[in-house]
């Protein structure tokens, strides 16, 4: 029998509901520079369409889990965004309709090893080699679409040890939800189950082992997450069961 490395990522990949129910976890769409403040702070501007990149289900991890630094990279970053969770199958879907086809919200953070996006950024490479680490999707439970208001209004928060690095208001999104949902479906097609990460505001900055990371999404959404390096972590400290709130 082979013999592998153990994974830090979640094992269930069931994206838990505040009501109470479960929706299998499908596609992880991510989209950048919807932002206007971090697309410049990134040195790049907000264009008509904004640009996707996807992330594997296996760097999903839930609220308390542990975040592990890969070795890989010498500059981990944490991003805080709004993620649309998808409850039906559409393609093509008209802007007038796209909120049919949002079931809930949850806080998402966006780990990124950047100084391999930067590489994969100066050879035209994906972005996923920088965004699919184990533990680099942390999400939070997600509220249904009814209870949420008006998801343009929501306050994005996150600090490290304590200290505010990112504070934004989802009203700062370049695009609409419903923009992005139909913008996305005529990409690909949106299944049930499918998240999409609605990118992040300024103020990204780096990890390290030993930080906590805090996040909040509104007063709906929270996650809090240690943060290790590769050779701190084993298979348990990665899959320790999270509090599943948030």
């Amino acid at each position: 029998m082979a013999r592998g490395i153990p994974c830090h990522g979640s094992p269930q990949h069931v994206l838990r509901f505040t009501d109470g129910s479960e929706m299998p976890i499908g596609k992880i769409i991510c989209l950048a520079r919807t932002y206007r403040k971090h697309a410049e702070e990134m040195g790049g501007e907000v264009r008509e369409k904004p640009l996707l990149f996807l992330k594997p289900v296996s760097a999903v991890i839930s609220n308390r889990q542990t975040i592990v630094l890969p070795q890989k990279s010498r500059d981990v970053h944490h991003e805080v965004e709004m993620a649309l969770v998808i409850g039906r199958q559409g393609k093509n879907i008209p802007v007038g309709e796209s909120l049919r086809y949002i079931a809930g919200y949850c806080l998402a953070l966006d780990i990124t090893a950047r100084d391999i996006q930067q590489e994969a950024k100066d050879h035209g490479w994906p972005w996923a080699i920088a965004k699919g680490f184990d533990t680099f999707c942390p999400l939070s439970r997600a509220v249904p679409a009814g209870d949420v208001d008006n998801p343009h209004s929501l306050g994005l928060l996150l600090a490290v040890n304590g200290d505010i690095r990112q504070r934004a208001t989802t009203a700062s999104l370049a695009y609409t939800v419903q923009e992005i949902v139909a913008y996305v479906s005529t990409l690909m097609t949106l299944e049930r189950g499918d998240i999409i990460l609605t990118g992040t505001p300024e103020g990204v900055g780096a990890l390290k082992a030993g930080d906590v990371v805090t996040a909040s999404l509104g007063d709906v959404c929270h996650l809090s997450h240690p943060v290790v390096g590769e050779t701190q972590a084993t298979g348990k400290q990665g899959r320790e069961k999270g509090e599943e709130s948030g």
